[in-house]
């Protein structure tokens, strides 16, 4: 039977525990997310999946969302993309469509109040 020669066990160096890490400070904040923890497939929707379950599946996301301190983040980040499919800081894709849609409504009001009141300035 062949030996071979004996080798030392090598041990991985363990992080020290942290404080959550924002982008602001020592990294990016998808580190501290509550869904790293879980299942991908509970945010993202297997093709042809039904309504009820897709429903039911969206909500049990949601409720992970609701409990992670970077929800915020999360949720802007996925504004921000836009990220098209799965639920994001608590909000499923049709919901940031809303969202966004409504933003650029508020942004056009304010740009026409912004002009109105420049014109109601210079004729007064």
């Amino acid at each position: 039977m062949l030996q071979l020669p004996h080798q030392p066990l090598q041990v991985a160096a363990v992080p020290a525990p942290r404080l959550p890490a924002r982008e602001d400070e020592a990294g990016p904040w998808h580190t501290e997310a509550v869904c790293r923890r879980d299942e991908a497939g509970l945010f993202f929707a297997p093709s042809k999946e039904p309504t009820a379950a897709r429903l039911a599946r969206e909500e049990a996301a949601k409720r992970v969302c609701a409990r992670c301190p970077v929800m915020v983040e999360c949720r802007e980040h996925a504004l921000l993309q836009p990220e098209p499919y799965g639920v994001w800081g608590g909000l499923t894709a049709a919901e940031r469509r809303v969202v966004l849609a409504r933003r650029r409504r508020r942004e056009v009001e304010l740009k026409k109040a912004a002009s109105t009141g420049r014109q109601i300035a210079a004729a007064g």
